[in-house]
């Protein structure tokens, strides 16, 4: 084993004497270069990416949310709430109520959904710090926080007591609608902030206090669309949801982040892969290069490798010759492009050299996962190209 090494090292760091061996092996080379540094440069990019598009989701979402397995709504009884109230596994968790309803302004209107929240929503979720003008609603009254976005297509203030914002809710029950006065419920309510997270929620919510949500939907007291947790610190995801199991037992289905956000983590993961992919076969196209690099060097040594096989040194060594030249070379150049692809990502990250907006640096993340990523793949298929180049080396070629 060591002999092939010994010899591959010496044709993997020496010129050889003829011209164009030497450039495609330099091409070869810096192929494989360019191509780790690309693919991870662009994994890097793409983490970035990701945890910038669940900031977003990650900041308005709780740990854990329940619904019903049934139907829209669920009840909770005095016992449940007592366990949920002394269960270690939750620091704290806030009881909701969800529906679409038609809110209507100064002759303008806009189909939304009025959420229902109890005292404890802005300490499971920190909504409150994403006001940008007014405060968070006081409860038991009829204030509202709405979206910047529901916000301009009313053209709604805060506070305006000269127009009044009125939300409208379809009473239960079934047939023709004969007189919509008496077929919606409706309250007048009062603006007291607005909020601006992304425009898919700034266009989708007005919250409000839970007792006002129960009485325009006709709901009792104890009758919830969701609840929301805050996980205590040091507490796993598993034994919080067997908790909550216990607490309501096949009555509601329990569901973290991720699949709150089924299809965002979805389509960022599809994402991910495709462009791994492309820049993997980029990696790919500098490898035939390898190869040819290779079979050239295989030529070239020719008669030495006669001369080896004559003093019975097996066929198989000869071959790992050739196979432990593509590999360190492909190895090196893949340790070399990881070395120029983190210092580009950390540049961007402490430099902010690209910016997506005066004010945005574009978001890279460095993680170790990339770097296997890199490593990974630069060893297997660098061992896959030098396992078909070394496969030459036959006894008919030495004949």
């Amino acid at each position: 084993m060591n002999f092939p090494f010994y010899i591959a090292k010496r044709y993997a760091f020496s010129l050889s004497k003829t011209t164009a061996i030497n450039v495609i092996t330099f091409i070869a080379s810096f192929g494989i270069i360019v191509g780790a540094m690309a693919l991870f440069v662009v994994l890097s990019v793409f983490s970035g990416l990701r945890d910038f598009s669940l900031s977003f989701t990650n900041a308005t979402d709780p740990d854990l949310r329940i619904e019903t397995l049934k139907g829209k709504t669920f009840f909770i009884s005095e016992v449940q709430e007592n366990k949920l109230k002394s269960a270690k596994e939750f620091a704290k968790y806030t009881k909701i109520v969800e529906e679409r309803a038609l809110f209507y302004y100064n002759n303008k209107e806009h189909v939304a959904y009025l959420k229902g929240v109890d005292n404890n929503f802005i300490a499971v979720n920190g909504f409150n710090k994403f006001l940008y003008a007014g405060d968070w609603l006081e409860p038991n009254t009829n204030q509202v926080v709405v979206g910047s976005g529901i916000s301009r297509k009313l053209a709604l203030g805060l506070f305006d007591f000269n127009n009044v914002l009125e939300v409208y809710v379809p009473k239960p029950g079934s047939g023709m609608i004969e007189n919509p006065e008496d077929d919606f419920n409706k309250a007048p309510l009062q603006t007291s902030g607005i909020f601006q997270v992304s425009e898919d929620i700034d266009e989708k919510y007005i919250f409000s206090s839970i007792p006002l949500a129960q009485d325009l939907l006709n709901y009792k007291p104890n009758q919830l669309t969701y609840i929301d947790f805050k996980m205590a610190p040091n507490v796993s995801e598993s034994d919080a949801i067997e908790t909550i199991n216990k607490i309501f037992p096949n009555q509601v289905k329990v569901k973290n982040r991720a699949q709150l956000n089924d299809a965002l983590y979805k389509m960022l993961n599809t994402e991910n892969i495709a462009v791994y992919l492309i820049f993997t076969l980029v990696i790919i196209i500098a490898l035939f290069n390898l190869i040819g690099a290779i079979i050239m060097m295989i030529i070239e040594k020719k008669s030495n490798l006669k001369t080896l096989y004559n003093l019975g040194i097996e066929m198989k060594y000869l071959k790992n010759i050739f196979l432990f030249q593509g590999n360190i070379i492909s190895i090196f150049g893949g340790i070399l492009g990881l070395v120029l692809g983190i210092v580009v990502v950390l540049a961007q990250q402490q430099f902010e050299l690209i910016m997506i907006t005066p004010s945005l640096a574009y978001p890279v993340v460095f993680e170790t996962k990339n770097i296997l990523i890199v490593l990974f793949t630069i060893v297997i298929l660098g061992f896959i190209a030098s396992k078909i180049a070394s496969s030459t080396v036959s006894k008919k070629l030495l004949e």
